[in-house]
């Protein structure tokens, strides 16, 4: 999809985000963030692609100078519309800019779940750890969570799952799988006797060693490598947390 823009997916799947990811528990992310931010130095934190919120909101609300962006209008106002959602700065704009409306420097910027394969080419994503590490303070991090990409279940560079069945519905998954542009193109289907819905997803994935080389050539370092927000050991499979810091000396 060539129309696929920054703002493409939260504007077509902001109704139905909250109800399809209910089973993603943000609990440990908030807890993990909070952990990393206090070890790091003193200042604002900045979100990349808040969202509804679903971290947003609990990671402000433990006292975190907390600032987001986010292309979607539609679901900045789902984050707005929750309590305490109102009360946190967020501007409506591309997340490889890394901009607040501010000339403020971060003690961290970060993105959750796979958001950042949400920008559409690597130019995209080198251009976002560019923007971070000139936003961050010295010693301040960029962390970001990741799936490591699971091209093994691509028959034929495609594959339709099933994600739900009941009496009124069903859910299903079809993607198709570009090795050459490392990017998934999918959509979720929701089937319903009120009518189809579909819900676009579109990413441009990166293997660890490629967003290792995007924070050097951004001037920043990896520190950390976890295999969850519990500080897993890392392993090849699932999602994993990555911390890139900037050095002091910067």
């Amino acid at each position: 999809m060539r129309d696929f823009g920054p703002e493409t997916y939260g504007e077509l799947n902001a109704d139905v985000y909250d109800e399809w990811h209910a089973a993603h528990d943000p609990t440990d992310a908030v807890r993990g963030l909070a952990e990393l931010i206090g070890e790091g130095p003193a200042g604002p934190v900045f979100e990349l692609a808040v969202g509804t919120g679903r971290v947003t909101i609990p990671l402000a609300s433990l006292g975190v100078d907390l600032r987001g962006v986010d292309a979607s209008e539609a679901m900045v106002a789902r984050l707005r519309a929750k309590p305490g959602g109102d009360r946190i700065p967020v501007v409506i704009g591309d997340m490889a800019d890394v901009d607040d409306g501010t000339d403020d420097l971060f003690a961290m910027v970060f993105v959750v779940f796979s958001t950042f394969f949400f920008l559409q080419d690597q130019e995209e994503q080198v251009r976002c750890f560019a923007n971070a590490a000139q936003r961050l303070l010295p010693g301040g991090r960029f962390v970001l969570e990741c799936p490591m990409p699971d091209v093994a279940r691509y028959q034929r560079n495609q594959t339709l799952e099933t994600h739900q069945v009941g009496l009124d519905r069903v859910r299903l998954a079809a993607v198709r799988h570009d090795p050459v542009e490392q990017r998934f193109e999918g959509h979720h289907v929701l089937i319903t006797e009120r009518g189809i819905k579909l819900a676009p997803a579109f990413m441009r994935y990166a293997w660890p060693a490629e967003l290792d080389l995007m924070a050097r050539l951004a001037g920043l370092r990896r520190v950390h490598r976890w295999g969850g927000w519990r500080r897993e050991p890392f392993r090849a499979e699932g999602d994993y947390i990555t911390v890139y810091e900037k050095p002091t000396n910067s």
